[in-house]
């Protein structure tokens, strides 16, 4: 199952260091470069590499890059139906283009944990916190492919 397999993936990059525009288990990752390493190791090779990007991309650039690359490359999923290995966007202010993302994880209790390049820190699996939650942009699934 597609989502098995993007969520093994995902934990492999926990504990990562988080770097900048990087995308590599292990060595150094942001949270876009944590999805496109998951798309690496699910898929192979990725449909489009990001033109570099400043740290503060989402405020000074125009349009919602994230946000169109996900509808591009993944299939939407509804809040009811997602689910761990599904992808998330945020967005820190409403009307605002998403700005980070992470993979859904599971959790051993109620509720559902994010796997998530933290800036500053490394990818960690952190609570989906109501103020998480809040900011939640789209949910979207991995496609199967043969």
């Amino acid at each position: 199952m597609m989502r098995t397999r993007v969520l093994a993936a995902a934990r492999g990059f926990l504990g990562t260091p988080y770097r900048h525009q990087g995308s590599r288990a292990g060595v150094g990752c942001d949270c876009l470069g944590l999805v496109r390493g998951v798309w690496r190791e699910v898929y192979g090779a990725e449909p489009e590499r990001p033109s570099p990007y400043s740290t503060d991309w989402a405020e000074t650039g125009a349009g919602d890059p994230m946000m169109e690359a996900a509808r591009r490359y993944f299939h939407p999923v509804e809040r009811a139906s997602a689910a761990p290995g599904d992808l998330v966007l945020f967005c820190w202010r409403p009307g605002r283009p998403a700005q980070h993302c992470g993979i859904l994880d599971e959790s051993a209790g109620p509720g559902l944990r994010l796997i998530h390049a933290y800036e500053g820190a490394s990818v960690v699996s952190s609570p989906l916190t109501p103020g998480w939650a809040g900011r939640i942009a789209g949910f979207f699934q991995f496609i199967e492919r043969s």
